[in-house]
């Protein structure tokens, strides 16, 4: 009896060290010192002309840089469409910076600076836009293509992605070269043509600026926003990219001999082949992990969260379980934290009463920070073990990219800028699309991904979607923040 009590008394003491070690780490818990802007001296607001600003921004709509899947199916008239307008639309922009064109449409601007002892800065915004859905027009408040401006917002495919950065963006160096400021560090705009089909442009524009030994302080691109309704905060967030995951589609085949429906083989044919091979691949998914850039944001963000998820993650050595667990509650949540795998695209027999001498199935990956394309691919060939399938990549994936800095100087000039205009505290995320500055990874160490936007989450919906539209008070926080930006870089 007594050594039972020793052993009560010796667990009750430890019960009331690990509550004092949690309170203790709860109620010291700060964000990480990387999210003290402090230090950058901002350059002041613009003035902006939001109505001329909303013009620009209606007309670019109107140009019609649709990408097909299918090349031959692009109006490249369009492309040439929008670069005459371009220059015919910010003279004073184009007079201060070189141009070049590269892959046929991309475009790459140098506004020199004037110190060349400084690393350029690398600014993306591309030209390009998606289909709208076939069948899906009617649907649309205001013509998809008529740029049309009304209740409050220019509307239109690309009035987000990306045409409202493309023209902000160009806003923001036409004020600042009216009003004859002078870099000293060079300013860098790169656009490609083909970004919304892993097409080559981006590609094409790294391994121009590779061949002239141009190595960027940062580079910016679109992926992430300011989100008014954060579920950790309960208030507006600026989410900085500081990675993106890695893409890649697999293809798996069931070959089978094929002949008529009304005498089916025994072991169901090819069809029946793929559908279990998918099925062992998707049922054997990726550990979700409290790590990499996921993690990082919300240990950022946890100090402004209510108690449950600051004690959560301010202890996250017991908790982490847990907080993966409420993180996998909805996909975006579990996207965050492990590679997806997710199965998009079928083929079979062309005719309903033919077996298919080869049944196939595209599976998409999002491959996260520290997975890889090999160790995807390693992945899918156990999960179909003795499967008469063939796996094979539908093209060569892309990597994750490298997780960029949050205590460089390039992060807290973003991060200032996007904290000052959106009046929100700033956080580290992971982009789980694809942007074309994966491949500008070779230019320069940091690579930030975010889009000077403020959105609910219901407002992500319209991109890529139905009633794409921006508003002018996001129009002019663009120009302010492309404007802000450039001069606080590199003044």
């Amino acid at each position: 009896m007594k050594r039972l009590a020793k052993i009560g008394l010796g667990l009750g003491g430890a019960v009331v060290l690990l509550v004092a070690v949690v309170a203790v780490r709860t109620a010291t818990f700060k964000a990480p010192a990387a999210a003290d802007l402090g230090t950058i001296k901002l350059a002041p607001a613009v003035k902006v002309d939001r109505a001329s600003a909303a013009l620009h921004l209606s007309q670019a709509i109107q140009i019609q840089t649709v990408s097909h899947q299918d090349k031959a199916d692009n109006q490249l008239a369009e492309w040439d469409r929008l670069h005459a307008w371009l220059q015919a639309t910010y003279p004073a922009a184009h007079a201060a910076m070189g141009r070049e064109v590269v892959d046929g449409h991309t475009l790459i601007y140098t506004w020199k600076g004037s110190d060349p002892s400084l690393a350029p800065i690398v600014l993306m915004a591309h030209q390009d836009v998606v289909p709208v859905t076939p069948g899906t027009e009617a649907d649309w408040k205001h013509p998809p293509f008529g740029g049309e401006i009304a209740d409050g917002a220019v509307w239109g495919r690309g009035a987000v992605d990306d045409k409202g950065s493309l023209v902000t963006l160009f806003e923001g160096a036409e004020i600042l070269a009216k009003q004859g400021f002078v870099p000293r560090r060079t300013v860098m705009i790169v656009s490609s043509h083909d970004e919304e089909v892993r097409g080559e442009g981006a590609r094409a524009a790294a391994a121009w600026m590779k061949a002239k030994g141009i190595r960027a302080q940062f580079v910016l691109d679109e992926g992430q926003a300011v989100i008014s309704d954060n579920p950790i905060t309960g208030g507006p967030v600026a989410l900085i990219g500081v990675a993106e995951k890695g893409y890649g589609t697999l293809k798996v085949t069931a070959r089978a001999p094929g002949g008529h429906s009304s005498a089916p083989p025994a072991d169901g044919g090819g069809v029946v082949t793929l559908a279990k091979a998918v099925t062992a691949i998707a049922e054997q998914p990726f550990a979700m992990r409290f790590a990499g850039p996921g993690a990082a944001m919300l240990t950022s963000l946890a100090p402004s969260g209510p108690l449950p998820i600051r004690m959560a993650v301010a202890n996250s050595w017991l908790f982490s379980p847990l907080i993966v667990k409420q993180a996998a509650a909805t996909p975006a949540g579990a996207a965050l934290l492990h590679t997806t795998i997710a199965p998009t695209m079928l083929k079979g027999s062309p005719k309903e009463n033919v077996l298919p001498q080869d049944a196939t199935a595209w599976i998409n990956y999002r491959i996260a920070p520290g997975d890889t394309s090999a160790g995807v691919m390693a992945k899918a060939k156990a999960a179909v073990g003795d499967l008469p399938v063939d796996l094979t990549w539908a093209k060569t994936p892309d990597e994750p990219s490298p997780v960029s800095s949050t205590t460089s100087l390039g992060w807290k000039t973003i991060a200032a800028v996007a904290g000052d205009l959106a009046k929100a505290p700033v956080a580290p995320g992971l982009v789980t699309a694809g942007t074309d500055s994966r491949y500008l990874a070779g230019v320069s160490q940091d690579v930030y991904r975010f889009q000077p936007v403020t959105f609910s989450l219901a407002d992500t919906t319209m991109i890529h979607g139905t009633n794409e539209h921006l508003s002018l008070a996001n129009l002019e926080q663009c120009v302010q923040f492309y404007a802000r930006l450039i001069a606080t870089t590199a003044r």
